[in-house]
């Protein structure tokens, strides 16, 4: 760990390309003068003590390419030209008084100072420091406007004080509790340079002290208005809002590919692979059109980077046992490390649930039976009898006509091939050794394929 001041000699390397200066003890101000490293194409000062402007010099290095500033005190507008023009090459979370930039940092508009011209700023959101109170006057907290709860904290909805109204869901850290940090952290690192259109989307994000004195983090989410996958699939009989819920087939099977393209995302078309680490309903969120977004990254592991020369290590990473008791792969209990056919185990476990509705710690579920045994002992002949009857036609119905958006006939051969045929992609998933699972790529592969082709069969 190096500490002190950044020295401003550090630009006597001027052929200097990386310059990778995170998790020390850097305080002080950011040296204009790095303005004149000429070759740097990487610079990363997070996680340091650093305070002041961002230096507008930085704006002028031209092969510049990847910038991290994140989880430092800096304040102060945000340049908006050279590197500071392009999102996706900047970070800057962590930084709670930061304010301007350009439109897709989301961050607030500066205070307009005399003189000097507005500048014309979206501003998407303001959840920041002294701002976030007046948020939490509009929530409420109350008990109406809690819509979840997980191991370390609660999420509440409510409506932002600006043009719009818009609904947002804010997670609200339990810091008492062990590793609430630790999840904080996890999430923000993990969601920060990640888009997608099936993972939820994080708008900001609040770090301070409450009224009360006590340290006070929040997550501040697009909220989803059909609630989470876990209500639909097994709805409480007690709440009128969510008795009568069901899914049908292919609303169900679309929901399984928006997941497997999230992971898809996450495992292959990220800088490093990310393993989510909790895949399970409760984490998989619908929009109104029933569209799945994955959420919930506190438990996400951003591995090293695939390497030729090490294929086993580029893979794993953290023996820290992951995940939720029914979900968890198996070799995390005993001790492997956290993998991406983690992941895949999970999915295969979640599309058993899917389709049958018996969650992996069903009470039926005892003396070496388990969901993956019960549906594969079942296949080929039995499906009907493990299938979700909801997704089964209704007696007496037998003779109406069935669209594709209605329950399955599971009478008809071809739809029971469709059926078995997902089944047994959730059991290759959720077997018991990690390189017998299939490959999120060749298993969207497969979903898309059996979805197309039974689709092309229902037009004939």
């Amino acid at each position: 760990m190096e500490a002190g001041e950044i020295p401003p000699s550090i630009v006597d390397c001027s052929n200097l390309e990386n310059l990778d200066m995170q998790d020390n003890f850097f305080q002080g101000r950011i040296p204009p003068n790095l303005g004149y490293l000429k070759s740097i194409q990487q610079l990363d000062l997070s996680s340091n003590n650093l305070i002041g402007k961002i230096p507008k010099d930085l704006e002028k290095l031209q092969f510049l390419n990847y910038l991290d500033l994140s989880y430092n005190d800096l304040e102060g507008e945000v340049p908006t030209t050279g590197v500071f023009g392009n999102a996706s090459q900047i970070t800057l979370i962590g930084n709670g008084k930061l304010c301007g930039g350009i439109p897709e940092l989301n961050l607030p508009s500066c205070p307009i100072v005399q003189g000097k011209k507005k500048r014309n700023l979206k501003v998407i959101i303001i959840v920041f420091s002294t701002i976030f109170p007046m948020i939490i006057m509009i929530l409420g907290f109350s008990p109406e406007n809690l819509v979840g709860s997980g191991s370390f904290g609660v999420v509440y909805k409510g409506r932002l004080d600006r043009p719009g109204d818009n609904l947002v869901a804010i997670k609200v850290l339990d810091l008492q509790q062990g590793g609430a940090l630790k999840s904080f952290k996890a999430e923000c690192n993990a969601l920060r340079n990640i888009r997608h259109q099936n993972l939820v989307s994080i708008i900001s994000y609040c770090s301070s002290i409450n009224p009360m004195g006590l340290e006070f983090k929040a997550l501040v989410y697009e909220f989803m208005e059909n609630g989470n996958l876990d209500m639909w699939l097994h709805p409480k009989t007690t709440d009128e809002s969510t008795r009568s819920r069901s899914l049908n087939v292919f609303q169900i099977l679309n929901i399984a590919i928006d997941v497997a393209s999230a992971l898809n995302y996450l495992h292959n078309q990220c800088v490093a692979p990310i393993v989510h680490c909790d895949l399970k309903p409760s984490n998989i969120l619908l929009d109104n059109d029933l569209v799945a977004h994955v959420g919930d990254f506190g438990l996400a592991k951003l591995l090293a980077k695939i390497t030729d020369s090490s294929s086993e290590e580029g893979i794993s990473s953290s023996i820290a046992i992951r995940g939720t008791f029914g979900y968890a792969a198996p070799e995390y209990g005993m001790g492997v490390e956290v993998s991406i056919q983690g992941d895949v185990y999970a999915y295969g476990i979640l599309l058993l649930e899917m389709f049958t509705r018996k969650r992996p710690t069903d009470a039926m579920f005892k003396d070496g039976l388990d969901l993956h045994d019960y549906v594969k002992r079942a296949l080929p002949d039995q499906v009907s009898m493990i299938v979700d009857p909801l997704l089964l036609p209704k007696k007496g119905c037998e003779n109406e006509e069935v669209s594709t958006h209605d329950k399955l006939n599971i009478d008809d051969e071809k739809k029971a091939d469709f059926l078995s045929s997902i089944l047994r992609i959730g059991i290759n998933c959720s077997a018991t050794l990690p390189n017998d699972r299939m490959p999120i790529n060749e298993i969207l592969r497969k979903l898309h394929l059996l979805r197309d082709g039974f689709l092309g069969s229902k037009m004939k």
